[in-house]
């Protein structure tokens, strides 16, 4: 889906909207802190509030402010150092936001996560619930990964195996998700996502939509000095939209950019809601880190993903790590690509035996390792 389009009305009738803002954003090329984006942000962000929305923002930005607050000429690439500059930074982040916010007469709060707030189910319910609280009193949580005690941001290296969230692109997609947040915008350094690269083809094409499961090739249209890229967010667009949740990629340096997103004008890219999944489903697939690999053989890749099926032990032709029952495992497909997560019915050694025939032939073939019920399907369409 790529077509044009006037008007998006289903976005202008969002009621609940998180915003995140990249560090491109809200510095200058020479590290400096943009504040009229992010006061104007602010603006905008209190005028939705002020029509009837809730919004909740994710703010990038803490690491930059620290290396200027703690003095360093250039970002510094060791880990301790770094974890320094977010908890130098995050002060002044805040003071940032609460300035902006209060002279608005609109209340604020910080709100830094780690990862096992994801893992952890309890944690996950009991963490929704104070934001639903928040919200509740008319106040605006601004979201940050809380890098001084989790460095699964400072220390991400593209590539590295399946992070929860190594970057506020993902973690804003698992707050939209949380929350039942109808629309998600991740205002950037660029227009949107395009069909090539700008930077190496002059005719590539700036994409107007895309399905919820539609994949592109969006590798090469990397932000220069974004640490996430623009793969990083169409992945979390990605994870919102299947979670039932619109995402919108779009020009955060336009000051008039959240706006016209909220005003369902044809700005940036816009990626369409899948229905729903259930809130078990939605942590299934996106809050909690995997424990482990499954792989698949073609004919259970086919079930699960068809027919909607249940895994069955005898679909699986490899196990790898270590797990408990009900740990949440990657599913593979026989060229190692995921396609899906599911929390697992059985233990590692278990799920070992089961796979390899050291159990009677009716385990395999009518037990599942994996119930379709807590299975969920995450392969991307290819246009």
């Amino acid at each position: 889906m790529s077509t044009a389009s006037a008007h998006r009305p289903a976005l202008a009738a969002a009621r609940r909207v998180v915003v995140k803002l990249g560090t491109r954003v809200l510095t200058h090329d020479d590290g400096r802190i943009a504040l009229a984006r992010l006061f104007a942000t602010v603006e905008s962000v209190a005028r939705a509030w002020d029509d009837g929305r809730q919004v909740i923002v994710v703010s990038s930005g803490a690491v930059g402010l620290g290396r200027t607050a703690l003095g360093l000429a250039e970002s510094p690439t060791d880990l301790a150092l770094r974890q320094a500059c977010a908890a130098a930074g995050q002060v002044r982040l805040m003071g940032l936001w609460e300035s902006g916010f209060s002279r608005l007469s609109r209340p604020c709060a910080q709100v830094l996560l780690t990862q096992s707030d994801f893992d952890h189910r309890r944690r996950y319910l009991e963490l929704r619930q104070a934001m639903e609280a928040l919200l509740a009193h008319g106040a605006v949580p601004v979201v940050n990964e809380n890098d001084v005690v989790s460095t699964a941001e400072l220390a991400f290296v593209d590539g590295a195996d399946h992070p929860v969230f190594g970057d506020n692109d993902r973690l804003s997609a698992l707050v939209a998700a949380k929350l039942d947040a109808e629309l998600l915008v991740l205002l950037t350094d660029v227009p949107g996502v395009y069909d090539r690269d700008p930077r190496m083809d002059p005719d590539a094409r700036l994409l107007s939509e895309l399905g919820p499961t539609e994949d592109v090739d969006a590798g090469g249209a990397r932000s220069a000095a974004s640490r996430g890229g623009m793969r990083s967010k169409v992945d979390a667009a990605r994870v919102a939209a299947l979670a039932g949740c619109h995402a919108v990629i779009a020009d955060g340096r336009d000051v008039g950019t959240l706006d016209a997103v909220l005003a369902g004008d044809a700005v940036g890219t816009w990626v369409h809601a899948a229905p729903g999944l259930s809130a078990r489903k939605r942590w299934v697939a996106f809050a909690t880190a995997p424990r482990g690999l499954l792989h698949l053989d073609a004919g259970a890749v086919r079930a699960v993903c068809e027919r909607g099926a249940s895994l069955l032990a005898i679909g699986v032709t490899r196990v790898e790590g270590d797990f408990a029952a009900g740990d949440v495992v990657l599913l593979l497909g026989p060229d190692g690509a995921e396609i899906g997560r599911g929390a697992v019915h059985v233990d590692a050694d278990a799920a070992r035996a089961w796979a390899s025939g050291a159990t009677p032939p009716e385990v395999r073939r009518h037990h599942a390792l994996v119930h379709r019920n807590q299975l969920v399907v995450l392969a991307p369409e290819t246009p």
